[in-house]
């Protein structure tokens, strides 16, 4: 074997990618994480507070009661029902607790209060994270990090073979909307910072993770067709993480392997080693 076997480079990129990519199972570990963990909205009248709050938020975690949280925050709801920021804190809440439904309905009663866009930007955001922790749930979590895998050898398993491109669609809109609303935002500067650095990052770990996505499909042991359309498209989306983030390294490695399949092909082999699948190259 020699030293440009795209088998032997690409078990190198599926290690680095499996030290750098989140699973939604550490969220230590994420590329971002939950505003509500930074820090819950307040009222214009409770700006003064905020930074104090969002200092005191680390230590206050160690005995954070969520159950009581949620019913401090419907408490709010019911003395306060047009107040965005007591839904927002509810949607936040309930999205830690994993009730997605009610957090989602909490989301967009806030956007529909919020008249003046003075937190648009973090709900925006809020929900744009949402959506892609759930994204990285489940299957798409177990492959991401080690979604350039071997591509001239790759078998059946755990391995995606539908990708809806909704599910990536929205939160990178989400996230989208969250910068476009940024110039409104009336919120503690630790907040907007957090948006302004935080969003792009996250739409380019999206886009990332679509690409990855895809080209975990295209090796898949059936034969559906488009492969090559695939990869193409992953090659589009690798671009678009990039022009955000140079510097993201499993995007670089998985467009030099994208490169390698589309040029030399791909094999995939069912349960018991055979071949089930070969896609010819271009070269």
């Amino acid at each position: 074997m020699n030293d440009d076997d795209p088998k032997d480079e690409v078990k190198h990129a599926e290690e680095t990618a499996s030290e750098e990519t989140v699973s939604s199972e550490d969220s230590s570990d994420a590329p971002t994480e939950s505003l509500a963990t930074e820090t819950e909205l307040t009222s214009p009248d409770d700006a003064d507070s905020a930074e104090e709050d969002f200092e005191g938020k680390e230590e206050e975690e160690v005995e954070f009661d969520l159950e009581a949280q949620i019913e401090e925050f419907r408490s709010q709801i019911e003395e306060e029902p047009e107040n965005c920021v007591h839904h927002y804190n509810l949607g936040e809440a309930l999205s830690e607790l994993g009730d997605m439904e009610e957090a989602k309905a909490e989301f967009g009663l806030a956007l529909e209060l919020d008249k003046k866009k003075e937190f648009a930007s973090v709900i925006h955001f809020a929900i744009g994270e949402m959506h892609y922790n759930e994204l990285i749930s489940g299957i798409h979590g177990t492959v991401v990090r080690s979604s350039v895998g071997l591509h001239s050898a790759h078998k059946a398993g755990d391995t995606i073979t539908e990708v809806n491109s909704e599910d990536y669609e929205v939160p990178i809109s989400e996230f989208e909307l969250a910068i476009e609303s940024l110039s409104f935002l009336k919120a503690d500067d630790d907040i907007f910072e957090y948006i302004n650095q935080n969003a792009p990052t996250h739409i380019a770990d999206t886009c990332y993770k679509w690409a990855s996505d895809l080209i975990d499909k295209s090796r898949q042991i059936e034969h559906y067709g488009d492969e090559i359309k695939d990869v193409k498209a992953a090659q589009k989306l690798l671009k678009k993480t990039l022009d955000i983030d140079p510097n993201h390294s499993q995007a670089t490695l998985m467009v030099k392997y994208s490169k390698k399949m589309l040029l030399e092909g791909w094999q995939a082999y069912d349960e018991y080693g055979f071949e089930a699948k070969k896609i010819q190259g271009s070269g």
